[in-house]
């Protein structure tokens, strides 16, 4: 008939296979392709032999692509060879994986509208099936993709930083390849042991002295790990963290003259905000408390000097450059301000780092922003493996589509 003939043209099996029957089932909406196969021998899955034909398992059926709006299903009693030594094994069909019942095409389409919609639910509404079809496809495109990933690449320089997995204090550790934009891979918890088991897993070992930088927050732990598994690599703090202190001490000083100044109340984020983008009444009174002798102000000024200090030319000029601006922040007085500055002094080197290095953590906060959009998107992840599966799918960099 012309639909037999129809959809073996549209479906190209191959030589070997023959759509035999196609049937309607007008009240579920659905199409069903019987697909035989013709052959008396078949290749052997393993050793690419050709082997005969035992017999044929009991018929299966496979998700397809839809023809118009009917759900289509190829349905096949693949057949079974037997090998030289006996052994009677399943073979590969053109259309599927051995143990999946969606095809290769299906799972294609899935892949590109979880990448369009970044949300397991919804695409399984749109393809009408379950979520746990669309969960698994993502979870398969993602080892896929790290198979084939090239394992001789050298990372001169990465970022760690975590990223919230559940309510309280639930982390993961996302490791990211700042140059590319992506992210390498993910670990369950913040500690030292999950920070070297991601880097050793991560890095191998002949690579490993030729990675220059790390850029981190002055989390201990991060930092523990790092120079154990990666003793040559200089470890960069994070500028956006380091400022993130400042502010955050800005704003304890705010919260504590406010009791006495009511003008700085609800002037939270005229301290946050860079001056350059507040708007012309937010300038107008940022700047009548500015020039007031409140400790806020100060604080904020000091911060301001912090931040100037970046891009130095060489290391000599950061060493300089922070001990006037450590000296300068003292003379204030402001505890808020001199305990930021202790904590300071602990992670030195770090510091001067990243006064003078290109690299920081821009790029891993703009991946962050991208972890938080899919999270928010999912309302969440119950378990890690889940959540890293979604990490790496949207923000690995990974080829994720079936190698038929």
């Amino acid at each position: 008939m012309f639909s037999e003939q129809f959809f073996d043209l549209m479906l190209e099996l191959g030589d070997e296979w023959i759509v035999s029957k196609v049937s309607l089932n007008l009240a579920l909406a659905e199409v069903d392709i019987m697909v035989d196969y013709l052959g008396k021998e078949a290749e052997d899955p393993d050793s690419r032999m050709m082997c005969a034909i035992y017999d044929r398992s009991p018929s299966r059926r496979w998700r397809h692509m839809d023809t118009m709006q009917y759900k289509t299903f190829i349905n096949c009693s693949v057949p079974r060879i037997i090998t030289r030594d006996g052994n009677v094994k399943l073979i590969q069909t053109p259309w599927a994986g051995s143990y999946e019942r969606h095809t290769y095409l299906f799972e294609h389409l899935a892949i590109d509208i979880l990448k369009a919609t970044k949300n397991q639910t919804k695409t399984a509404s749109l393809l009408r099936c379950g979520f746990n079809v669309i969960n698994r496809i993502m979870h398969n495109a993602v080892e896929r993709g790290l198979k084939t990933r090239p394992s001789n690449h050298c990372f001169e320089h990465l970022s760690i930083d975590e990223k919230s997995f559940k309510h309280g204090h639930n982390y993961v550790t996302v490791l990211s390849y700042p140059k590319a934009g992506i992210v390498i891979d993910v670990s369950h918890n913040r500690d030292t042991e999950s920070c070297k088991n991601l880097l050793k897993d991560t890095v191998k070992p002949e690579h490993r002295d030729k990675v220059k930088t790390v850029c981190m927050d002055m989390w201990k732990p991060y930092m523990s790990a790092t120079k154990e598994i990666l003793p040559k690599a200089e470890i960069v703090h994070d500028r956006f963290h380091l400022v993130g202190y400042l502010n955050d001490a800005v704003d304890k000083v705010r919260r504590r003259e406010v009791k006495r100044n009511h003008e700085l109340k609800n002037t939270k984020y005229l301290f946050l905000k860079n001056p350059e983008n507040q708007t012309e009444k937010q300038r107008i009174k940022f700047e009548a408390i500015s020039n007031s002798n409140y400790e806020t102000s100060r604080a904020w000024a000091i911060k301001e000097n912090f931040r100037d200090i970046f891009e130095c030319s060489s290391k000599e000029e950061a060493i300089s450059l922070v001990m006037q601006w450590v000296s300068n922040a003292l003379q204030s007085n402001i505890k808020e301000i001199t305990k930021v500055i202790e904590t300071f002094k602990n992670h030195i080197s770090g510091i001067i780092n990243a006064m003078v290095k290109t690299f920081s953590n821009a790029m891993a906060e703009r991946l962050n922003g991208k972890i938080q959009e899919v999270k928010a998107i999912a309302k969440g992840y119950r378990t890690f493996e889940n959540f890293r599966s979604a990490i790496l799918f949207f923000n690995g960099g990974l080829y994720l589509y079936p190698l038929n």
